[in-house]
């Protein structure tokens, strides 16, 4: 039997301070046999979803698998692991989800307590004493943005508020020219100042500002998947929204099995996020998914998504509709995905294929670019995609 469990990748966005969440906590224990566990969908902003499969055949009578979900960086996390006690398995979950709140208390944009909140009110005045965590994925944020020539960049905030995606796209609307413009003025990852032996961070204009969502959850995973190693476990899976890290085989000895889900799902549909067009497995890996198809609305038959180009300060029109990135840590796979579809699928794919990484392009005909690596190593499942020649 198959264990479906669904998980959408969102933007790491909080816009409630200072009040307490509540939290939903689900876990299983596979000794008495495999057992389907039905999900709650939760409607978060959603930038992309990966269905990710975990299939039970084999189990031994000593490991079993054990799983647990959440509500933390204002969207829906899983924590599996395969443990042969309940106890070292709850002691691992643990771990991994207190790093993932602490992160989410150091870099959420919108809480007023953050250490980005900190920097961002300083930006043009005064540098800022920040914790080791803060200090490095900012540092790997840096490199990131650099290798992609800007392609990501932390400093987009002042743009980013221009838009509006509303749930129900009533409230939608298209900034301004000169709205964006103005915005642009203040968008520049050069302007980022880290001192590492002060372990202090500075923006030097006065109204930058640092958004890390389209990194942190990718980095959290990381930080979880360092704390469940440190306590024996084997085998895990961290999923935070559509960011997903594993490490180890699953119970029937192979790696995670994941789904990509369908860009361009049947319109009218309920639930998108479980259409999926392709399969692979993952196995000491992380994978992250950037798409046109989850926050967007569309006038006079323009789409526009939330994915925006720091060049232009709009929709980024790259000709890809999705871009898939495996890579060996969460914060690599998460800010790639993102940067590879501004790029578009030349300069995407002779990105990731200089830096060693995987990914899956699907461009707007439904032909499906692979690296590679992947070659042979990828199911597609929906007729309407195909390889591209």
């Amino acid at each position: 039997m198959i264990l479906k469990v669904r998980s959408q990748k969102t933007e790491y966005r909080s816009q409630e301070t200072g009040k307490k969440k509540k939290s939903e906590v689900r876990s299983q224990n596979t000794d008495h046999g495999p057992r389907t566990t039905k999900l709650l969908f939760f409607p978060v902003c959603v930038l992309c979803s990966v269905l990710f499969v975990l299939f039970l055949s084999g189990c031994s009578k000593k490991d079993q698998m054990f799983k647990e979900s959440r509500i933390l960086m204002d969207t829906y996390c899983t924590i599996t692991v395969v443990s042969d006690s309940r106890e070292k398995a709850r002691e691992a979950i643990d771990a991994g989800y207190a790093e993932i709140k602490k992160i989410e208390l150091l870099l959420n944009y919108f809480s007023e307590t953050s250490e980005i909140a900190a920097i961002n009110k300083a930006a043009g005045v005064r540098p800022v004493r920040v914790s080791d965590e803060t200090l490095e994925i900012l540092k790997k944020t840096i490199d990131i943005s650099i290798a992609t020539g800007g392609a990501f960049d932390p400093t987009l905030a002042p743009v980013i508020k221009q838009w509006k995606f509303s749930k129900d796209n009533s409230e939608s609307s298209v900034p301004s020219d000169r709205a964006v413009r103005e915005g642009l003025r203040l968008v520049d990852y050069r302007k980022i100042t880290v001192d590492t032996d002060a372990s202090k961070v500075y923006l030097r204009d006065r109204g930058m500002e640092l958004d890390l969502g389209g990194i942190a959850k990718g980095y959290g995973a990381d930080k979880a998947v360092e704390a469940i190693r440190a306590r024996g476990i084997k085998a895990a899976l961290v999923a935070i929204a559509g960011d997903i890290r594993g490490f180890g085989v699953n119970l029937s000895g192979q790696g995670w099995k994941v789904g990509i889900q369908n860009p361009r799902p049947a319109s009218g549909s309920d639930r998108p996020w479980e259409d999926i067009f392709a399969v692979l497995h993952l196995k000491d890996r992380a994978i992250s998914t950037s798409g046109d198809y989850q926050r967007f609305f569309i006038i006079n038959g323009r789409r526009y998504h939330h994915i925006l180009d720091p060049d232009t300060g709009f929709s980024a029109e790259s000709g890809l509709i999705s871009a898939s990135v495996i890579a060996p840590e969460g914060y690599l796979s998460d800010s790639l995905s993102t940067a590879v579809f501004v790029m578009g699928p030349e300069r995407g794919m002779k990105l990731l294929e200089t830096m060693g990484l995987d990914g899956i392009l699907v461009r707007a005909d439904k032909r499906v670019l692979l690296t590679g690596n992947l070659k042979g190593k990828i199911e597609i499942l929906n007729s309407e995609y195909k390889l591209a020649e």
